[in-house]
């Protein structure tokens, strides 16, 4: 789109209100809204905001970074009234003299996918996003209490997020995001709606969205939605799984297990122990690795869904490789930044991967672990020339500094779940 195309929009739904949406480096939405005839202007010159007030971006000498609205993401919030509507741009982040900001995880992915395509490479990522919903308080503050007691594909009487998940889908398509599927999922409350696959930039964006889309539906119904990795000690966590598609020439190389596509995995395979930190960023994330299919092995298999790697049953254009262990707390920018450039890594050096797992990997002593806590994850990506290379140092520094502090902060109070509730569950 072009500002003459947006021009039109902004006129014809009678919009009077944008917001400009962006990521912090942990992954946490963050916006400002400025009124619709303000919008040339933004589009021309940006909006400055406090970069020190946003954690992980900028120091307060140094405070003023500008937000430059992407024209492609435009987007009506179809939960906002009809009437003075509200749009939305995702935004690339600028220092004033327009040079990109190091923090701007939509920019790193971005340059990633342009050089994926000048080298011939492109991709499909179709992330699954599971979420719980919780019943709030006379005061609509979210509450512990499930809304259902329903299991695994259960059916309405016993499945009360029907209505909601339908809200949801309908919202998705009316924001050009195409829902696929959606079910009750193993925990009581648990739920899951799968959206069709798209460039790894789109993918990231649409993700965004749907967590955003999630929780305002959510609140209309008087209901709170948590992506917290573990929200209930003793039953399912929520994952993100991430599926990922390699094309060369419009080929899918995952299509009868190319020996690229091979490669690719092995990358992922190799590097994933130092990618966990962004896959996996909260202490409460590591409750929920090796139990209810959530892998804690360094493995792969075909269809096993206790390794961390899953080649599913599929044909033509749906072959693909799922990670199964990243969560929804995960900054999807960075973290498909490192999984599309760990792969690239196992091509160049046609790196083979380790001979297929078989049998239930969830714990196995045998394999190769993933980090078993935060602060274990941490060290991992302190020693990784790999993410190093991939983000800019100061962004890794800032990010893994504040993991650390999370981990030493969980084990002053005690290293229990209560504290974890306390400290994630409204924010998540």
């Amino acid at each position: 789109m072009n500002v003459e195309d947006i021009r039109q929009l902004l006129a014809e739904y009678e919009i009077k209100f944008i917001r400009l949406a962006f990521c912090d480096i942990f992954g946490r939405q963050k916006n400002i809204a400025i009124m619709a005839d303000e919008f040339e202007h933004a589009a021309e010159h940006g909006v400055s905001f406090d970069a020190s007030a946003i954690s992980g971006f900028l120091n307060i000498n140094e405070s003023d970074l500008l937000l430059f609205p992407d024209l492609d993401t435009f987007s009506i919030l179809p939960w906002r009234p009809s009437d003075k509507a509200v749009a939305r741009f995702y935004c690339f982040i600028t220092y004033p003299d327009r040079r990109p900001f190091e923090g701007d995880g939509r920019y790193l992915l971005s340059e990633i996918e342009r050089k994926s395509g000048s080298s011939g490479y492109s991709f499909l990522v179709g992330p699954e996003c599971e979420f719980y919903l919780f019943e709030t308080d006379e005061k609509g503050f979210p509450t512990l209490t499930p809304f259902d007691e329903a299991g695994y594909f259960d059916m309405a009487p016993l499945d009360r997020g029907e209505n909601v998940r339908r809200e949801i889908c309908f919202a998705l398509e009316n924001m050009g995001i195409k829902p696929e599927r959606s079910h009750h999922e193993h925990g009581p409350g648990q739920n899951e709606i799968d959206f069709r696959c798209s460039s790894p930039l789109k993918a990231a964006d649409d993700l965004m969205s749907f967590k955003t889309a999630v929780k305002a539906i959510a609140q209309q119904h008087g209901l709170f939605a948590s992506f917290l990795p573990k929200p209930i000690e003793n039953e399912s966590g929520s994952g993100l799984h991430i599926n990922l598609s390699l094309y060369e020439n419009n080929e899918n190389l995952f299509e009868g297990k190319n020996r690229k596509a091979m490669s690719f995995m092995a990358g992922i395979l190799r590097r994933m122990k130092e990618i966990t930190v962004f896959a996996n960023p909260l202490v409460s994330s590591y409750e929920r690795l090796g139990q209810y299919e959530a892998p804690a092995t360094v493995s792969w298999s075909h269809q096993n869904r206790s390794t961390l790697v899953r080649i599913p049953y599929a044909e033509g254009h749906d072959c693909r490789m799922e990670v199964r262990s990243p969560d929804p707390a995960a900054n999807p920018y960075l973290l498909i930044s490192l999984l599309l450039s760990a792969g690239f890594e196992g091509i160049a050096d046609s790196l083979e991967p380790e001979p297929e797992a078989t049998g239930d990997m969830l714990s196995s002593p045998l394999s190769e672990r993933l980090p078993h806590n935060l602060s274990e994850a941490v060290g991992e990506t302190r020693m990784s020339r790999f993410v190093h290379q991939v983000i800019p140092e100061r962004i890794v520094e800032r990010y893994l500094e504040d993991r650390e502090a999370e981990a030493a902060e969980y084990k002053r109070n005690g290293e229990c779940h209560d504290y974890l509730i306390r400290r994630y569950f409204r924010l998540i």
